[in-house]
């Protein structure tokens, strides 16, 4: 069966799948054959669609026959084909997060299988569960009554919440953990990848670049970090509409909780780089200010405050920038994973990065 058939009497896919892109096809005969040996109740025909939209691992939902003769779903990510940025694309690395935050209170798929043996599709990839729930891309929830955007927004805090409360440790992610200061290693990271693939100079990330790290904040606690937990990565059950799964683990470290927050927040600043932003004016009922928001995560941790928070928005909006510019590079190097807009994007999100420093307070919530 090719990728664009389909199979008798299969259910309503999501909107976002499309046909394999011409850069990301794979051998789907080898993947059945690997599937059918290593992944238990797999049996008949297998129907492949890529998810569009995404600018990091390529991501395939699996339609497969199984013994019962039912029809089941399953996720497949695997890495981009190419050359790559350093410690960019670790499948295994979401694989084995994901896996260790099965048995928590952070409600992720479930995954099946890791393969790493590149002769098999030509990358490693994993598999997990298909979740049968709704992605939301706008925080505004415009189509929605205030009582659905109460619950969904505030899933989505109690959420991160529960991430930041796992004992890393105990549930077998302390080798996530690194030597020396993670704001310090995170800054000279994305540095280091902006340094890579930049094509031409962005002032204001070269503001950014020597300001940063000259304003650290002082306190500094460690938690699982997300990396980048904003709305389009999560799952909504659509009648409870809470948090059903969490997705996107490519960027999960130890590592200061409050850099999470900041990314989660920035929907009450403009969004990323205008995109996504919430109307502060015009705010929908149900939607909390972004003070009631910071002030419930602080009462759920323990804090009184958070100081430094325009260093956190900054450093999120940065870290973003060196991320897309590394996008752009492989936009015009063709091994983007799927059909995205091929702007880049890293000047205006480096700019407001370098407005947010400069304009707002440094401390809010308690």
């Amino acid at each position: 069966m090719t990728p664009d058939e389909t199979m008798p009497d299969e259910p309503e896919v999501p909107a976002r799948l499309g046909d394999i892109l011409d850069a990301h096809r794979f051998d789907l005969s080898s993947l059945h054959a690997f599937l059918k040996a290593n992944l238990e109740g797999f049996s008949g025909p297998l129907s492949v669609q890529q998810f569009q939209g995404g600018a990091s691992n390529p991501t395939f939902l699996l339609s497969v026959g199984d013994e019962a003769g039912s029809l089941r779903r399953y996720v497949l990510r695997k890495r981009p084909p190419g050359a790559l940025l350093e410690s960019a694309h670790q499948v295994d690395r979401e694989y084995h997060i994901m896996a260790a935050l099965w048995q928590t209170e952070v409600p992720v798929p479930r995954v099946r299988i890791l393969c790493e043996d590149a002769s098999v599709i030509g990358t490693s990839f994993y598999v997990m569960d298909y979740v049968d729930g709704e992605i939301v891309t706008d925080p505004g929830l415009p189509e929605r009554s205030s009582e659905a955007r109460a619950r969904m927004h505030g899933s989505f805090l109690q959420t991160l919440v529960a991430l930041h409360a796992v004992d890393y440790m105990k549930v077998g992610l302390g080798q996530l953990q690194r030597r020396g200061d993670y704001l310090q290693r995170q800054l000279s990271r994305f540095t280091r990848q902006y340094r890579a693939s930049e094509d031409n100079t962005i002032p204001a990330m070269e503001e950014l670049i020597v300001l940063l790290p000259q304003s650290l904040p002082a306190d500094r606690r460690e938690a699982i970090v997300h990396g980048d937990y904003k709305f389009g990565n999560v799952m909504f059950d659509r009648s409870s509409h809470q948090v059903c799964a969490v997705l996107d683990w490519e960027l999960t470290t130890i590592g200061d909780p409050l850099a999470d927050l900041a990314f989660s927040a920035l929907n009450w600043y403009g969004g990323i780089a205008g995109r996504g932003g919430l109307d502060v004016a015009a705010q929908p009922r149900g939607i909390p200010s972004v003070d009631a928001y910071v002030t419930e995560y602080c009462r759920a941790t323990g804090r009184d405050r958070i100081r430094g928070w325009n260093f956190y928005l900054a450093f999120s909006l940065f870290r973003l920038a060196s991320i897309m510019q590394g996008v752009y590079r492989r936009v015009l190097d063709g091994s983007v994973a799927s059909r995205f807009d091929a702007t880049n994007m890293a000047p205006a999100l480096a700019q407001q990065a370098l407005h947010l420093f400069e304009n707002v307070p440094s401390e809010i919530g308690g």
